[in-house]
């Protein structure tokens, strides 16, 4: 009888050890799987980040643009108001002059504006 306990006993613990030895490494594999799969989550949740901030790129190109875009505009406007005021030996007058110097001024102003525009483009760059 003590024969039969102690070979239960046995069986036992040997059943205990082979059930220890087969959970520990599938716990393991549900501890690397979940690893995994928080690794995964940040790259998406990286990926929605730069998704997200597209529409603020194109917003931001846009008003580049209409700001250019205005810029260009007013240049040309000015020049060709600069270019349709002659003043002439037959129309030399204080008020042609004055006339011609308000558009050489407001030519200067929309040159300067180029400029300006020009020396501060701004630096598009991928991050």
């Amino acid at each position: 009888m003590k024969k039969s306990i102690s070979v239960l006993l046995v069986v036992i613990v040997i059943a205990i050890l082979l059930i220890g030895a087969a959970v520990r490494p599938y716990n393991q594999m549900v501890s690397k799987e979940e690893t995994c799969n928080q690794a995964w989550s940040n790259v998406e949740n990286v990926y929605q980040r730069r998704m997200d901030l597209i529409p603020n790129l194109v917003a931001t190109v846009q008003g580049a643009a209409d700001f250019e875009k205005s810029t260009l505009e007013a240049v040309i406007n000015a020049r060709a108001k600069a270019t349709a005021v002659n003043v002439t030996a037959d129309n030399l007058s204080e008020e042609s002059i004055a006339q011609f110097q308000a558009a050489q001024d407001q030519l200067s102003s929309a040159l300067s504006r180029l400029l300006v525009t020009v020396e501060k483009y701004p630096e598009l760059t991928a991050t």
